[in-house]
């Protein structure tokens, strides 16, 4: 990668980490399909919450894509704001993948395939109580909020259903909570504070994220020429950012640092 002039370069770190790597995307995509199949065999319900812009869109080509080699024969619902942003996508063609793009043109839209179905805050509750196994991506992704927040409430604790991560969960939000084991949580219902205990199977699957992981950090900033003076660790939680940053010091000689939200950095 070479530039003309390079002093400072300023690099995320989300998947920074000492132990951060993403498996390839062929793989993620087998192991999503997999556990959708599983989940299926037992009668129940995969839950997936999902980033309205761009995640959705992604694990909706790959469901569309084993549907139509029948090897998924299930609805998907989506629900939240999935649909809205589907549908920008969908006007504009030009900027998707080739083989999308040629398919479109051709007068067949994929993410309008027979098996996704939007749905309303009305139909819901009929997705839910419905003994029939599906597949539901419900925003938020990280379950801060949304649909996918009431569809777990609904659906944890029985065990044939599967709540699937397919995208980065924050410190502090009820997904990385979930993700760490946790086990119940407080809720309203009926008035009163009651525990709902997860029962659901849950499941992480790496390799869709947009997020390059450390290796692939590394080896960016290994081939940048000229060598940058300097480094600035952003976008990453703070042990992360940290440990790259040090990295990057011991392996390149950069100068390099981990701001905190709020500081005020000089960089001519």
């Amino acid at each position: 990668y070479e530039f003309p002039r390079v002093e400072t370069l300023i690099i995320e770190s989300t998947y920074g980490g000492r132990y951060d790597t993403q498996p390839n995307r062929r793989d993620a995509e087998k192991e999503l399909i997999n556990t959708i199949k599983e989940t299926v065999n037992r009668g129940g319900k995969v839950l997936i919450p999902v980033f309205a812009v761009g995640r959705s869109q992604e694990v909706m080509m790959v469901l569309e894509n084993y549907s139509r080699f029948e090897e998924l024969e299930i609805p998907v619902f989506l629900d939240g704001m999935i649909w809205e942003a589907t549908a920008i996508h969908t006007s504009y063609p030009e900027y998707l993948k080739r083989n999308i793009r040629r398919r479109i043109f051709n007068g067949y839209n994929p993410f309008l395939a027979d098996t996704f179905e939007k749905v309303d805050p009305k139909k819901r509750d009929e997705v839910i109580e419905s003994k029939e196994p599906c597949v539901i991506l419900a925003t938020s992704g990280m379950m801060t909020g949304g649909p996918s927040v009431e569809y777990f409430r609904r659906l944890a604790e029985d065990s044939r259903n599967t709540l699937a991560f397919v995208g980065y969960q924050a410190e502090g939000s009820l997904g990385r909570r979930i993700q760490n084991g946790l086990a119940e949580i407080p809720i309203e219902r009926n008035g009163r504070t009651v525990a709902l205990k997860i029962n659901m199977h849950v499941k992480t699957i790496d390799g869709f994220s947009g997020h390059a992981d450390r290796r692939q950090l590394l080896g960016y900033s290994k081939k940048i020429t000229p060598r940058p003076r300097r480094a600035l660790i952003i976008h990453g939680e703070e042990k992360k950012a940290i440990n790259l940053a040090m990295t990057l010091h011991e392996m390149f000689g950069f100068e390099s640092s981990a701001p905190q939200n709020l500081d005020t950095i000089r960089l001519v």
